[in-house]
């Protein structure tokens, strides 16, 4: 008998444990998609021509809130959970929904959806949103290329928009990125490294998109989403551990699932940490994953030229998902904006219209910051309403990408920037030395 299947995710995994696992197996039918943590990306369908000829019409995607409904209403059998970032405790809270509405509830192993690769692949993954994974692939990226090595990196799927479309993505330049309409988050993660000379991939079929990676490149880099695993089967796992989220690599899935298959680790921030913090958190890795190697580094935050913070009244703009669903109160800006001297931090939250208002309910241990959040053309402008309307002397932005270039701030403006420098005798070229050696 066909087993009836919901797939419960975030517009990333859910398409990939989909298109690798169940897209060809007559064994089991998917009757739908549920969506979480993103906004706007329910209400749609996953298209025939990716959902392959046992879909002809698509795949139905609903908001989470309707699960319960779905497993009644369309007979389901199992739920299968495909996202990431989430609690231990509330991947059980779903759990129990699930089997109490009369659904299995299943969580697939990471190396079930893994994908070959022709080449080596560097997998960075995280125990948490946040933890500091794109500085760290841009680094690695770095050592790679003064290697002499050619580099794709390969993003985790950010499929926001038109689905057939992003099938397969490659980024070369900062008009590529502009061509394809992308959402603030998916600026933040593709700009920095394309203007440091790197090629990015992402999309939503995978295998196309290792393929097309791999074509004209000697090594992968793996840049996970949210803390995600890896898509791709691994040479070497580096997974990111934030000093200021102390435990939660044994918290979080599939954060702990990272850690405990990691080859490295790397624990992020120890700068901003207290001294008997990061000895607490090389005690957790070392019981975890006693055979990883361990890095410690910093995340220095460095402001770019602008006016002058000391005494001023300033409005903070954070990276999105590190204060939404990565948990964080704030992030660089903040640090960036004390550093400097800045005599007030403005809360938004007074101006904040729209969606952006909403955010601050959904997410109440948001401090006195604002998300960059924009995953359409409302809410960037919603977004820009908010600070333009803000009562202050000057805007901080943390993001990774010069927001003013995308939203209209209304105000003067200081970039935060920050990157990811090893500490001590093991450093990032020093676990990448073999993929050098075998090049030669």
């Amino acid at each position: 008998m066909t087993r009836r299947i919901v797939i419960a995710g975030a517009g990333g995994r859910d398409f990939h444990d989909f298109n690798t696992i169940f897209r060809d197996d007559r064994s089991t039918h998917v009757v739908a998609f549920t969506a979480t943590q993103i906004p706007g990306i329910d209400d749609r369908r996953y298209p025939a021509e990716l959902a392959g000829s046992g879909y002809p019409d698509g795949i139905p995607i609903r908001p989470q809130s309707d699960l319960v409904e779905l497993i009644a209403s369309e007979r389901v059998d199992d739920v299968v959970f495909s996202y990431s970032d989430v609690a231990h405790t509330e991947v059980m809270h779903v759990a129990a929904q699930v089997n109490a509405a009369g659904a299995g509830f299943c969580l697939l192993s990471p190396r079930s959806s893994m994908l070959s690769s022709p080449c080596p692949v560097v997998a960075i993954v995280a125990t948490r949103t946040g933890a500091g994974k794109s500085p760290t692939t841009r680094r690695v990226g770095r050592i790679l290329l003064d290697a002499g090595l050619r580099v794709a990196l390969i993003r985790h799927p950010m499929p926001y928009g038109d689905l057939s479309a992003m099938r397969v993505q490659r980024f070369a330049t900062l008009a590529d990125i502009d061509a394809s309409s992308p959402t603030i988050e998916e600026r933040e993660e593709y700009e920095e490294p394309v203007r440091q000379g790197m090629v990015m991939f992402a999309g939503v079929d995978y295998r196309a998109v290792v393929d097309a990676a791999a074509s004209e490149a000697d090594v992968l880099v793996w840049d996970g989403g949210n803390n995600d695993s890896s898509f791709i089967e691994p040479t070497i796992t580096i997974c990111v551990v934030d000093a200021l989220r102390p435990h939660d690599g044994r918290l979080f899935h599939p954060g702990e699932t990272n850690l405990t298959m990691a080859d490295v680790v790397l624990i992020n921030k120890i700068d901003s940490a207290d001294r008997d913090v990061v000895a607490s958190v090389v005690d957790d890795v070392h019981r975890i994953n006693p055979g990883a190697t361990v890095i410690q580094a910093a995340s220095p935050v460095t402001l770019d030229p602008g006016p002058d913070l000391a005494g001023r009244r300033v409005v903070v703009v954070e990276d999105g998902p590190t204060i939404t669903h990565g948990g964080m109160a704030h992030g660089a800006g903040m640090v960036a904006a004390n550093q400097a001297g800045a005599g007030t931090v403005v809360d938004p939250r007074p101006f904040a219209v729209g969606s952006i208002a909403e955010a601050y309910e959904r997410y109440p241990h948001i401090g006195p910051v604002l998300p960059a959040m924009g995953y359409s053309e409302r809410q960037i402008d919603e977004l820009s309403e908010t600070i333009r309307a803000a009562d202050c002397d000057v805007v901080v932005t943390g993001t990774p990408i010069d927001l003013g270039r995308i939203v209209e701030l209304g105000h003067p403006t200081r970039h935060a920037r920050y990157d990811v420098q090893e500490l001590g005798d093991t450093t990032l070229r020093d676990v990448l030395e073999p993929l050098v050696t075998r090049r030669d």
